[in-house]
């Protein structure tokens, strides 16, 4: 294997990211763009396992703003992103990647339950697990799903995958001066109010030492890169040198 600074790590990936240009659902071309970068690190012998969200197809808290009971739209919300596993996985495996769904809310005919041990088990094995349903509660979001499923298995980083190429101090789409930062702190982005994660995930990252990489994932070659130790995106970490 490479010289990878990372050996086994959680890909956090929004919904939105699936639906490509237009306005909601999935995009097949992003999924098979998806799949063409996360496999030659999955062969190079990196473990990875994903998180993706489902904001694409249904946001809980967007739909609890506007009435709905927030728990059962956090619900609808976590099997949205049983569709989007499941889309993904399809793509991985069209590939040759061998992949595992694994659901904190069961569903037998389509994904495994979440179970830890087993979870790190078919890491161990070269598969790449698909962690769908978000934590199984409500109030949760899949940036704190995450966080917990990184710790959980003993994963070295997660990699956040974004539209950008890192954490900037003001959105670079509309502000051309934008200063993009190379590494932060866990207090730096609480304080900052930088939109990296959600804030428990980032205090969760904190309390146990998990970095956070956050990249450009609609740039070719980019998750081999950063874990190559190129100098891509931003590393969010404790106390920086």
């Amino acid at each position: 294997m490479a010289d990878f600074r990372f050996n086994r790590v959680l890909l956090k990936l929004s919904g939105e990211a699936l639906q490509g240009d237009g306005e909601y659902g999935i995009d097949p071309t992003v999924l098979q763009f998806l799949a063409l970068q996360i496999k030659p690190v999955v062969s190079a012998g990196v473990q990875v396992s994903i998180v993706v969200g489902g904001g694409n197809i249904f946001r809980g808290l967007a739909a609890a703003s506007l009435g709905m009971d927030r728990a059962q739209a956090d619900y609808m919300g976590m099997l949205a992103t049983v569709m989007n596993s499941l889309a993904l996985q399809d793509a991985l495996e069209s590939h040759g990647v061998f992949t595992r769904v694994m659901s904190a809310i069961e569903m037998q005919a389509i994904s495994e339950p979440y179970i830890r041990r087993r979870a790190i088990r078919h890491i161990e094995k070269g598969r790449v697990v698909i962690f769908a349903a978000g934590t199984g509660n409500p109030y949760f979001t899949t940036d704190t799903t995450a966080a917990l499923r990184a710790l959980e298995i003993n994963a070295d980083c997660i990699m956040k995958a974004t539209k950008v190429d890192g954490v900037f101090d003001s959105d670079p789409r509309s502000n051309p001066d934008a200063r993009r930062f190379d590494e932060l702190t866990y207090i730096d982005v609480l304080n900052r109010g930088l939109q990296v994660m959600d804030s428990t995930a980032i205090s969760l990252c904190m309390d146990n030492g998990l970095p956070i990489m956050v990249f450009n994932m609609q740039v070719e070659g980019n998750i081999q890169r950063a874990l190559l130790g190129e100098k891509v995106g931003t590393i969010v970490r404790g106390e920086t040198k």
